[in-house]
């Protein structure tokens, strides 16, 4: 379904005077605005603090569940006391920065060559990441195709799992997705009983929002684009800190 058709959400307060509630929240174009290249983005100074505010506000029962590999989140946020997951749920770490789960493996150095040659030839972004790698074709979009192709042949040649989002294709060794970070956070004590709430704007926050529904939650879908999983819609990142009061 088109995200436009989709209602807004009732409010945070709302819900949370009908119980505990689990927040998960994408990072990119839902958190902080979409930038050309990753490194791109524009993290406002006080953004921390006001999540630290939100998770105190929702009992501790808050995750970031992002993209990205923990150290560029930290690299943009800085140290932050909040559970997270990186690498689309790959790598999960609880608020007091210890691990939950298994630390994924890394992708093969020959793999991770061949993107940067492909990109580098292609004028396309390369993004090296703690657990994968992706390229970025936004500034390129009529490459979407060829790089499709290439990516699924090596994912084929070296067993890896692909991804895909906004302008974005992503191997990684591991076929862990932000649905598994769902129910492993839900799984510990300070989120038990709590309904999951997802929020994100990318194809893979779908697995998020599915993750959610199973737990008896749903998911919110941030910007226009078509959902099968998401049940309510907000328009954009503006929207999104406004419903959470951030």
């Amino acid at each position: 379904m088109a995200t436009a058709n989709l209602p807004d959400p009732p409010a945070l307060s709302d819900l949370m005077a009908d119980g505990p509630v689990a927040l998960f929240l994408d990072f990119d174009g839902t958190l902080v605005e979409l930038a050309d290249q990753p490194d791109g983005i524009e993290v406002p100074g006080d953004l921390l603090d006001r999540l630290h505010d939100l998770r105190d506000r929702v009992g501790g029962r808050l995750a970031i569940v992002t993209g990205r590999a923990l150290d560029d989140l930290h690299h943009h946020v800085g140290a932050c006391v909040l559970a997270r997951a990186g690498s689309h749920g790959a790598s999960c770490l609880k608020a007091d920065g210890s691990r939950l789960g298994e630390e994924p493996t890394i992708l093969a150095d020959d793999a991770v060559r061949a993107m940067q040659d492909f990109a580098q030839g292609r004028d396309l972004g390369f993004e090296s990441k703690t657990y994968g790698a992706a390229l970025h074709y936004r500034q390129h979009p009529e490459q979407e195709g060829d790089a499709l192709e290439f990516m699924q042949g090596l994912a084929a040649k070296y067993d890896l799992e692909l991804k895909r989002g906004k302008f974005v294709i992503e191997l990684a060794d591991s076929n862990s997705h932000k649905g598994d970070a769902v129910a492993a956070f839900l799984a510990e004590d300070d989120f038990t009983g709590a309904r999951p709430i997802f929020i994100g704007d990318d194809l893979t926050d779908e697995d998020g929002f599915a993750g959610a529904n199973a737990c008896g939650g749903f998911g919110i879908a941030v910007g226009e684009r078509e959902s099968e999983a998401a049940r309510y819609h907000l328009a954009d990142v503006s929207a999104v800190h406004a419903w959470l009061n951030l």
